[in-house]
């Protein structure tokens, strides 16, 4: 798990006339990080901009190359990334996991987490295709480690 990307920044345009791109950025600080994409990317500056952020890579030399990299995610490593306090997680780190209930039955896996303003919200898919969703709390996420996630019964719909 410790080497599945992570995406924390997509180039959304260019900007200017000199190889800059525009980002959508999706981390605290990404300057904190020189390469990209497997080496692929080396970043030489990034500052904010009026929608995100204006970054230079010192593979993208003009308008055109900067605009043929419109979409491109901005991955890491998860090696890469800063080691989590107890109770914190990457969302990278959840995704994928298997689900089980404090009863101990398999219940399907996380698929998606979403945050609508009061906390991180879990899509669980359940073994027959069927989705609900809970919150990530501790109260309906007792427990979760980088095998399994264990779900209270009481939030399983």
């Amino acid at each position: 798990m410790s080497e599945r990307p992570v995406t924390l920044a997509a180039i959304i345009g260019a900007h200017g006339i000199a190889g800059e791109v525009r980002l959508k950025v999706f981390a605290d600080d990404i300057g904190a990080y020189k390469t990209f994409n497997g080496g692929a990317l080396t970043l030489k500056s990034v500052r904010h901009g009026a929608n995100g952020a204006i970054a230079r890579f010192a593979e993208v030399a003009d308008r055109n190359a900067a605009e043929a990299l419109r979409g491109t995610a901005l991955t890491v490593p998860r090696s890469a990334l800063p080691p989590l306090g107890e109770g914190e997680y990457y969302h990278v780190d959840l995704l994928g996991l298997a689900v089980t209930s404090t009863d101990g039955d398999a219940i399907g896996s996380v698929v998606a987490i979403d945050n609508y303003g009061a906390g991180d919200v879990l899509e669980i898919e359940r073994l027959d295709g069927k989705r609900f969703m809970v919150p990530m709390r501790p109260e309906a996420v007792p427990e979760w480690n980088d095998a399994r996630l264990v779900v209270d019964s009481g939030f399983i719909a």
